[in-house]
C-alpha cells in the first residue's frame, strides 16, 4: 500500500483525540475498521506509529517523526489545492518569468514549483548575493519577481514602486563538523563558540552587523569571519576550520551538523518582491503563495529544523 494524504489525515485525526474511539466519531468511521485502517499505514510506514493504553493511545518516536512531517505537509497541500484552483481561473497571459534570487535551496524550489503550476512559460533566472542589486532589476524591469532576504525585522531593499511580501521566518543556525564536540548538542549557546573562527556567505545587508552585536551581547567579539561562497564555506566547516551560520533550511550535507542557537539570537526573513506596475495582482498573489509552499518543502527536508519546529511548538 503507497501512503496517500488521507493516512497522513488518519494519523493526524487520533493523535489529535488521544483515543481511537474518539477518532473514529471524528471521522465518522466505526472503530475496528479504523483499527484496521491504522494496521495498514503502519505496515506502509514500517512499524507502529502509536502505544495504545488504559488512558488512549501515545506515539511512538516513528509515529512523532509521521507527526512532525504531517504538520507541514497538509497545510501546504491545501494551500496548494486552493492556488492552483485560483491559477488555473488566472488568465495565461505571461509567456516568460524572469525570476532572481539570492543563493539557496528556496529558489530551486520555487522554480521547480511554478515548472509545474506554469509549464508553458519560459522561465530565466538570475542569483546575486546582492539584494540591492536583485531590487534594482526589479525597478528597471529586468526581473519579474525576486527572492530576497533581510536580518531579523531590518527594512526591505529599497526600490521605488516595488512590492515585498513575506514568505517565512527563519532562525539562523550554526554549522559544525560532525567530529566537533558540539555536534550532537539539541542546540548551542552562542557563548559556547567565542573561541571559534567563523564563514557566512557575502550580502550587502546588515546581518554582519547585527551577528556582531549578538556576539557582543554572549560577551566576546569574533576571531576571524570568512565571507565566501558556499563551496568553501561547506569545506571550511567539514574540516574544522570554520563554524558556519546559515538559514534553517540549509539541505542536509555530509560531514556537517547544523544546529540552533540557544534563544534564537538571529533571525532571517525571506522576501518575495515584484513592480507593483508591472505584475497583475492575482499573478503576484500565485507566484508568492507558490514561494511559500517551496519553502514550507524545503523545511520539511531538514531534519534539524523539523525537530527545532516540533521543540518550539512552531506550526
Amino acid at each position: 500500500m503507497e501512503l496517500e494524504l488521507r493516512h497522513l489525515k488518519t494519523v493526524r485525526a487520533i493523535a489529535d483525540a488521544g483515543s481511537l474511539t474518539r477518532a473514529a466519531t471524528a471521522l465518522g468511521l466505526a472503530q475496528p475498521a479504523l483499527s484496521a485502517q491504522l494496521k495498514r499505514i503502519e505496515r506502509a510506514l514500517g512499524g507502529a506509529l502509536f502505544v495504545r493504553g488504559r488512558h488512549g493511545v501515545r506515539a511512538t518516536a516513528l509515529g512523532e517523526l509521521v507527526l512532525e512531517r504531517s504538520r507541514i505537509v497538509l497545510p501546504a497541500v491545501t494551500e496548494l489545492q486552493q492556488e492552483a484552483a485560483r491559477f488555473a481561473r488566472a488568465p495565461r497571459t505571461a509567456e516568460r518569468l524572469r525570476i532572481g534570487g539570492t543563493h539557496g535551496p528556496l529558489l530551486g524550489a520555487l522554480l521547480d514549483r511554478l515548472a509545474g503550476v506554469a509549464p508553458d512559460a519560459r522561465m530565466t533566472t538570475c542569483t546575486s548575493w546582492s539584494e540591492r542589486e536583485l531590487a534594482g532589476q526589479l525597478a528597471e524591469g529586468r526581473l519579474d519577481f525576486a527572492l530576497a532576504g533581510t536580518c531579523g525585522t531590518a527594512s526591505p531593499p529599497p526600490g521605488e514602486g516595488l512590492m515585498w511580501r513575506e514568505v517565512a521566518v527563519d532562525p539562523v543556525f550554526v554549522m559544525v563538523s560532525e567530529g566537533h564536540p558540539l555536534a550532537h548538542r539539541a542546540e548551542v549557546d552562542l557563548t559556547e563558540l567565542a573561541d571559534e573562527e567563523w564563514a557566512c556567505v557575502p550580502g550587502d545587508g546588515c546581518f554582519g552587523d547585527c551577528f556582531t552585536v549578538s556576539c557582543a551581547r554572549a560577551g566576546f567579539t569574533p576571531r576571524r569571519m570568512y565571507e565566501t561562497d558556499t563551496a568553501s564555506l561547506v569545506h571550511l566547516v567539514q574540516v574544522g576550520r570554520a563554524v558556519g551560520l546559515c538559514r534553517a533550511t540549509f539541505p542536509t550535507t555530509p560531514q556537517i551538523a547544523t544546529r540552533p542557537l540557544a534563544g534564537t539570537p538571529l533571525t532571517w526573513r525571506h522576501l518575495l518582491g515584484w513592480h507593483a506596475a508591472t505584475q497583475r495582482q492575482d499573478t503576484a498573489a500565485a507566484v508568492l503563495s507558490q514561494a511559500r509552499m517551496a519553502h514550507a518543502s524545503v523545511a520539511a527536508n531538514s531534519d534539524s529544523y523539523t525537530e527545532w519546529m516540533s521543540a518550539n511548538r512552531v506550526p
